[in-house]
């Protein structure tokens, strides 16, 4: 069945879905996104996401081309037109076309906002059970990581640089300390027991699934630690693990050749997930 897709105002087939050459989004690069995870039909989390999408485009002074409560209805009504059960949502706002490419931005230009479906295997996915191999490198994207936008060529060179050495994702290293991963946040859990994430800052990602595991390992009475970590420290931990919207909780299993912890997906990682997906099916809207 071909995916019916949203695009400024319209739901259409994707084959028909068109965006002028002089986007911006397109020329610049100069947009932003967010995904929701979706499983059993519903949306998970996704008032963080929108509240978040509200902060990119206002930092960037991209006017959002609708309100969070219509862009929710264009989600679900993907869902249902779709027949979504399970996997996510993307949704992409650029600063619009101007007709021309020039660096300022132009004004009196509408924002264009697309959305599309995409099915995945979230609950049950071989990561979560038998964990991820990873590499590090170093961390050369821009310095305005908390804004999430469509600037990604730096994660995707860091994701085929793992890939290409036949593992599954790169953490990235700035001024000797583990920033985050390609298209994820990084943990390690110590030998005894405290969990250890990098703070927010405009060095990575603020995470919507980040949020919410470090409010279940506190209510869970894990120990947490929000500070910088190095490789090092990495590869002495009892355990690693990555968090985003689609893959909620993937453990860590290897970095740089190294085994972490047993080589198998460790305890905390394993219950975060557990609770997680718990809670987010009950609480998906």
């Amino acid at each position: 069945m071909e995916r019916i897709v949203y695009l400024d105002g319209e739901f259409i087939k994707e084959t028909e879905a068109k965006v002028s050459i002089f986007d911006r989004g397109f020329l610049f690069g100069d947009a932003v996104y967010e995904v929701t995870a979706v499983i059993n039909g519903k949306l998970v989390d996704n008032e963080g996401h929108m509240i978040r999408l509200q902060r990119s485009c206002s930092e960037l002074q991209i006017a959002l081309p609708a309100t969070l409560e219509q862009i929710t209805a264009i989600q679900k009504k993907l869902i249902e037109v779709n027949q979504l059960n399970e996997g996510g949502i993307y949704l992409q706002v650029s600063r619009g076309s101007a007709g021309d490419r020039d660096f300022g931005y132009p004004e009196n230009v509408t924002p264009t906002l697309v959305l599309f479906t995409q099915a995945r295997n979230l609950l049950n996915s071989p990561k979560a059970v038998k964990g991820m191999k990873v590499i590090t490198t170093e961390d050369i994207r821009w310095k305005r990581r908390d804004i999430k936008t469509v600037g990604l060529l730096a994660p995707c060179m860091a994701k085929q640089g793992a890939l290409d050495k036949q593992v599954d994702d790169a953490w990235l290293i700035e001024d000797g300390y583990i920033t985050e991963g390609s298209s994820n946040n990084a943990y390690i859990v110590t030998n005894d027991g405290v969990l250890i994430t990098r703070p927010l800052s405009n060095d990575i990602l603020h995470g919507i699934t980040r949020k919410a595991l470090l409010e279940l390992a506190e209510q869970a009475q894990i120990q947490v630690e929000e500070r910088p970590f190095t490789a090092e420290e990495a590869y002495q931990a009892d355990e690693a693990f990555v968090s985003s919207a689609t893959t909620f909780v993937w453990p860590v299993v290897e970095i740089d050749g190294k085994t972490i912890g047993t080589g198998k997906p460790g305890s905390v990682a394993t219950k975060l997930r557990d609770i997680y997906i718990e809670l987010a099916t009950q609480n998906a809207e």
